[in-house]
């Protein structure tokens, strides 16, 4: 008696083992860009001064804000505002005392109207809640001024570094520096923050977080200036937490620490604003 044998058996590839099915249609392909976005103007914003650091916990938001007062204080009557850029961490509400605040309102085209307090202007990524484009966002979709037209970014902007003296603080501002060359963009200068404490009863400063002179000498290899070495203040710290930028309170409590952080702060603006004219304040 014969038989007929019957096989389940299917041939298998080897580029194809398994033998699942094959997807006959090609796969949408990511676009891919070609270079670097192109650059763009902000709208009606002439100079900009970019306040950074190497790490976090130096002071870089507190510098800004106090910064922008001095700059807006000046004889000059400058309209300054801040755009907060930090994605993690942004505290500038706070110190703005505008950590309450929801969502920004809206102009009738759509772009976002800063929110201000103390008659300055702010715009930062804590008034939003999605992280999609939202750097794009706030560069590009604010509504900086009431006024017509739109001017392109000046060509003269700068940038100033916030570092506190402990030696790893001093080696990320170097690679800050070195970063903000290789953009092109200024560096106007260096500003050592929590220097040192001023004692209310001697006027003696005492060196906290160790002697300032390897930020001296960082700063000469890297060929920077130092615009400030600001005191350790309380009332810095505190009108921070209330929203009371330290430059606006008129504090008198801190005795020669508040007077020389003052006069350093209103220092510091009057020689960003200098650089940015292309001048040069010593």
């Amino acid at each position: 008696m014969r038989r007929r044998l019957f096989s389940t058996c299917a041939v298998r590839f080897h580029e194809n083992p398994l033998g699942l099915p094959r997807q006959k249609t090609v796969p949408p392909q990511i676009p891919r860009r070609t270079g670097p976005p192109a650059k763009r103007g902000v709208p009606n914003v002439k100079k900009v001064i970019v306040v950074a650091s190497g790490k976090g916990g130096v002071g870089k938001s507190t510098v800004t804000v106090n910064l922008a007062f001095a700059l807006a204080m000046l004889p000059q009557r400058l309209r300054v505002g801040i755009l907060d850029l930090d994605i993690f961490g942004p505290s500038v509400p706070t110190l703005m005392g505008l950590s309450h605040v929801g969502e920004p309102n809206l102009t009738e085209s759509g772009a976002l109207l800063p929110v201000t307090n103390h008659g300055l202007s702010t715009m930062s990524m804590g008034y939003l809640l999605p992280k999609g484009k939202a750097v794009q966002q706030l560069l590009f979709d604010v509504d900086w001024t009431g006024g017509s037209g739109g001017r392109g970014l000046d060509s003269s902007c700068g940038s100033v570094i916030v570092s506190t003296p402990q030696d790893v603080a001093l080696t990320d501002v170097k690679k800050g520096i070195t970063m903000f060359r290789k953009v092109s963009v200024p560096v106007t200068g260096l500003i050592l923050n929590q220097s040192h404490f001023i004692c209310g009863k001697c006027s003696t400063p005492h060196y906290l977080f160790g002697s300032p002179e390897r930020f001296h000498e960082a700063a000469k290899q890297m060929e920077v200036d130092i615009l400030a070495e600001l005191p350790l203040v309380p009332g810095v710290s505190e009108g921070g937490d209330s929203g009371t930028p330290y430059t606006l309170s008129g504090r008198n409590e801190d005795e020669a620490g508040g007077k020389a952080w003052n006069e350093a702060m209103r220092s510091v603006a009057e020689k960003v604003w200098a650089a940015l004219q292309g001048s040069h304040v010593s």
